[in-house]
């Protein structure tokens, strides 16, 4: 199974993305939560929320793809293990897929991804420990990003809705986009928020879709070698590491102090 291949192969479904998820207006089709008495309860503007609903849309078409294209795929069993999807060919090469969703900024900028944990099974590549396969059975690991805009209009999510008035709820989220990258060429040399264990990913929209990572310019064993080693001043301090950089040019530094 050629990497590229399989990019070139999904980045076809992209359209049937999108109308899956987006009416003809570009607005959200999804409008709220509905119960057995046909009430409508709109959707919050939370992430987790907007994420989770975006992921079971597309879970269909992507179904619709490995059947098309004769991939076995494995859907992750838990909501903290890597990676969302697992696609195996015929043969038994294995690529990893995360989707993740995040929101547009007026600055061309999105909020951010974060691009899995660079402990645990990034680190033991021959570890089961929250991780479908061992990393290193992977041939390749994808982020199927989706990106959206928060509606500018006012909505009350406090209201109840009933199905006479499905028309005139406000789609929370509008206006998606999607890309398909290999995780090292958008991965930034920071961690995804505050103190946490997670590579974060670069946030310039235009980057994101050519691919120009900090990382895309050197190498994947680069990439590998920088988050293995790591290290957050908490982790630092509990095995009191002389190891101490936190952008890429002081780890190239720090490599070069160490030949």
């Amino acid at each position: 199974m050629n990497k590229t291949l399989f990019k070139k192969s999904l980045l076809k479904y992209f359209d049937e993305f999108k109308k899956t998820i987006a009416d003809e207006n570009d607005d959200w089709v999804i409008k709220g939560f509905i119960d057995v008495y046909k009430n409508i309860y709109t959707i919050s503007i939370d992430t987790k929320v907007i994420s989770k609903i975006i992921e079971l849309l597309l879970f269909p078409v992507i179904g619709k793809f490995a059947s098309e294209e004769g991939y076995k795929i494995i859907p992750s069993k838990h909501q903290n293990h890597y990676p969302d999807i697992t696609f195996i060919s015929k043969d038994n090469e294995k690529i990893a897929i995360d989707i993740k969703t995040t929101y547009i900024r007026k600055s061309e900028s999105i909020n951010g991804f974060t691009l899995g944990t660079f402990t645990g099974y990034f680190r033991d590549r021959n570890s089961n420990k929250n991780i479908t396969f061992p990393y290193d059975e992977y041939s390749a690991h994808f982020v199927l990003g989706v990106l959206y805009q928060r509606s500018e209009e006012n909505f009350d999510e406090y209201k109840k809705y009933s199905l006479n008035e499905l028309n005139s709820i406000v789609s929370v989220v509008k206006n998606f986009d999607f890309i398909l990258e290999e995780k090292w060429k958008i991965s930034s040399d920071r961690p995804g928020s505050g103190n946490t264990k997670n590579i974060g990913s670069i946030k310039n929209i235009s980057d994101l879709k050519t691919e120009n990572g900090p990382f895309s310019n050197l190498s994947e064993k680069t990439f590998d070698d920088y988050w293995k080693n790591f290290l957050t001043k908490d982790m630092a301090q509990a095995i009191d590491s002389k190891i101490n950089y936190k952008t890429l040019n002081e780890y190239l530094k720090w490599i070069d102090s160490i030949k």
